[in-house]
């Protein structure tokens, strides 16, 4: 079974150089902000975090291919690493502090690609979460202080609280009504919003996340360290992993529950 202590170490490296340039750059007034082609916002600090990230990443890591939000894809190869420099930018540029820096290591096995190490650090919110595949899944300021993350043991969906971060991305895809039954009967339901529901299924705090619509780096750095606190991430169809373009997070206890109210088979 491959190591993956270094890139665990680098990760959160790049982590610490990324926190310290958005943290500057963070409820800035004269923070720049540029609409993107899709319409969604991107500030100037999403630009210097990839950058910075990619630029250790040629010295540590010149083999491995990246792709980031940003600045697209480039090299080639069995290992790529995956960035959203700032997961939840409409919160950053607004001065809300739940947004957080994806930094995602990805293998190709028999398969396909598949992530391996993940970290998630959300230096607003002075919370960083990480994981690497048979390393476990921790949260906390370092490798050295860290607790060890595990998914809740509820069992049944009347128990469960119910995370997901906007409304209008499941009338789009017509599973509004699912959404609504599923809201009704579980015990609880927040919109935290974009990387935080699934730290907190990891963390046992919540039991199920979804979200309709995302992209591979919203969502490789969520996965593994979903997993490697014992839950399940899967698309919508029910395919482990992050390639499906949506998500499904869950304690694993609760996954077909889940997916009977928002997948791709439920009506």
């Amino acid at each position: 079974m491959p190591d993956y202590h270094d890139d665990l170490r680098l990760g959160h490296v790049l982590a610490d150089a990324a926190d310290a340039a958005t943290m500057e750059r963070f409820k800035a007034l004269d923070l720049k902000v540029e609409t993107k082609p899709d319409m969604t916002p991107v500030s100037e600090a999403d630009k210097a975090a990839e950058e910075l990230i990619r630029g250790q990443l040629q010295r540590a890591r010149p083999r491995d291919a990246v792709l980031g939000e940003e600045f697209g894809s480039e090299g080639a190869g069995p290992r790529r690493w995956i960035i959203d420099p700032i997961d939840g930018t409409k919160n950053y540029v607004r001065g809300v502090p739940v947004w957080a820096t994806l930094i995602a290591l990805m293998e190709r096995g028999e398969g396909g690609d598949r992530p391996v190490v993940g970290i998630v650090s959300a230096p607003a919110l002075n919370r960083r979460w990480w994981a690497a595949e048979g390393l476990g899944a921790f949260t906390g300021r370092s490798l050295t202080s860290a607790t060890r993350l595990q998914v809740s043991k509820v069992g049944r969906i009347q128990d469960a609280s119910f995370a997901y971060s906007s409304l209008t991305g499941w009338e789009e895809r017509g599973k509004l009504s699912g959404f609504l039954d599923l809201s009704r009967d579980c015990w609880r339901t927040r919109a935290y919003g974009d990387f935080w529901p699934y730290m907190l299924v990891a963390e046992g705090a919540v039991d199920i996340c979804a979200e309709p619509e995302l992209s591979l780096w919203d969502m490789a750095a969520c996965a593994v360290v979903v997993n490697e606190a014992g839950g399940q991430f899967t698309g919508l169809d029910g395919k482990p992993g992050p390639h499906s373009g949506n998500a499904a997070a869950s304690n694993g206890l609760l996954h077909e529950d889940l997916l009977s109210y928002l997948g791709d088979a439920a009506h």
